[in-house]
């Protein structure tokens, strides 16, 4: 009989007060209900909170009990029908941080137990041109955790384990939930911007505040710009250590050598090509962005670029997980009980969040 292993049995035990969600072990099966919060049809804007059976892991997948999911502008973007083909019914959320409670037959790289993160990209073929390219991320079958896959918007999630990775025993589940797609992505976006020393990043949230601190680890200067008035995202970016912050309408103090753009704000493209050097980078950040308006060719001149950021790979994931075991990132997070997430994610479509929001199964009963 196979049985929760010790080092979560009592934590489990205690968090588990819902009368709904009772396990019980027949026959090596779970007969189990979870929560989920659930987007059950497109454009709807909110979820509904549902009742499931916990899933079963495949052959080569673990079941995973969420400790924390970050909420991303990505989950926005899904619930607001913002990108194409959104899947519906799904259970968003890929900034997954939990424990390995069950794995498939063929499983060998993931053992029960172990505290891993679940991310954005969730499967891709291995055998495309871009797969073959080393460029998973840009793969033609490629499926995303939250969007194709149901995500970490529940008491448990299955996930393939290639796609799961350890996490820095120096953070707890809240506290690195975000690094799992504001730090990936931003990390993609960091190194793509080139290694110059004078930085601007372009939206001041969850990526920013973690890839600043990367930024001023490896000894740059970080100009941070944020919407006319919020002084709250401006303070952040000082004590992150932003050498400079202020709004997106503004020139900094210096000519910039590259600037990452996190907000979907297409109008900042012209803004922010007109703050870099000659061959400077522009990066958008997002998946989604509102259109880009039409811009004279002298911003673009004398080899500035501009380029997009799709996705991550898991070598992404790897070499970012290893720096955030060395610099110990500081995370700024607000908590939610997992069944607020329509709270959650209407204070971040409000700009009410200041760094990253994050849900916790369970977070009224635990506190």
């Amino acid at each position: 009989m196979w049985e929760l292993p010790e080092q979560h049995r009592s934590n489990h035990e205690a968090t588990r007060s819902r009368d709904v969600t009772t396990i019980a072990v027949l026959s090596g099966a779970y007969n189990a209900c979870m929560q989920v919060m659930v987007l059950t049809r497109r454009g709807a804007g909110v979820l509904e909170e549902h009742e499931r059976a916990v899933p079963e892991a495949g052959p080569a997948q673990v079941l995973v009990r969420v400790g924390a999911c970050g909420v991303c502008r990505t989950d926005l973007h899904v619930v607001d029908d913002e990108l194409p083909d959104v899947r519906v019914p799904i259970v968003p959320g890929h900034e997954v941080i939990g424990a390995v409670e069950r794995v498939g037959s063929r499983v060998t790289l993931v053992e029960i137990g172990q505290r891993v993160g679940v991310p954005w990209l969730g499967f891709s073929c291995g055998h495309c041109r871009y797969c073959a390219q080393g460029r998973e991320n840009l793969c033609t079958q490629a499926e995303f955790t939250g969007y194709q896959r149901d995500g970490g918007y529940a008491d448990y999630i299955v996930a393939d384990e290639r796609f799961v990775f350890p996490v820095p025993d120096a953070y707890t589940d809240v506290q690195a939930a975000p690094l799992m797609c504001a730090g990936l992505i931003g990390y993609r976006s960091y190194r793509l911007a080139g290694t110059g020393r004078r930085l601007g990043i372009y939206g001041f949230g969850a990526a920013a505040h973690i890839i600043t601190q990367v930024a001023v680890h490896e000894g740059r200067e970080v100009y941070a710009f944020t919407s006319p008035g919020d002084t709250d995202a401006q303070t952040l970016a000082r004590e992150v250590g932003a050498v400079w912050a202020g709004a997106s309408t503004e020139a900094p103090p210096v000519e910039l050598d590259a600037a990452i753009i996190f907000a979907p704000v297409g109008a900042l493209v012209p803004e922010a090509l007109s703050r870099v050097c000659a061959g400077g980078t522009v990066v958008c950040a997002g998946i989604h962005m509102s259109d880009i308006p039409a811009f004279p060719y002298r911003l673009l001149w004398r080899e500035r670029c501009v380029r997009s950021v799709a996705n991550l790979t898991r070598a992404d994931a790897t070499e970012f997980l290893e720096v955030a075991s060395r610099v110990r990132i500081r995370t700024h997070v607000r908590q939610y009980d997992l069944l607020h997430a329509n709270e959650a994610l209407a204070d971040l479509r409000a700009g009410k969040v200041n760094g990253a929001a994050v849900l916790v199964p369970n977070l009224e009963v635990r506190t």
